[in-house]
């Protein structure tokens, strides 16, 4: 897949996704003279799947507060 289809997914920009592939975050592979990026599809389900992993761990420690009570509703 694309830069813009994989930002798309995720719902981010483009250039986050270009920052991931940079550091390695993200797997991806340069194609052509140009150089431009394509994203496999097991390599942005395993980074969301990493990223799942990564924030529960945070949640579990304390890192980042739980906000599995907000529902963004009135409480009242």
């Amino acid at each position: 897949m694309t830069v813009d289809q994989a930002a798309a997914e995720l719902n981010v920009s483009e250039n986050q996704i270009r920052s991931l592939l940079r550091t390695g975050e993200l797997r991806g592979i340069r194609v052509g003279g140009r150089g431009v990026w394509r994203i496999g599809t097991a390599d942005l389900e395993s980074y969301i799947e990493d990223a799942y992993t990564k924030t529960a761990a945070r949640i579990a420690s304390g890192d980042i507060e739980d906000l599995a009570e907000d529902t963004g509703g009135d409480n009242g």
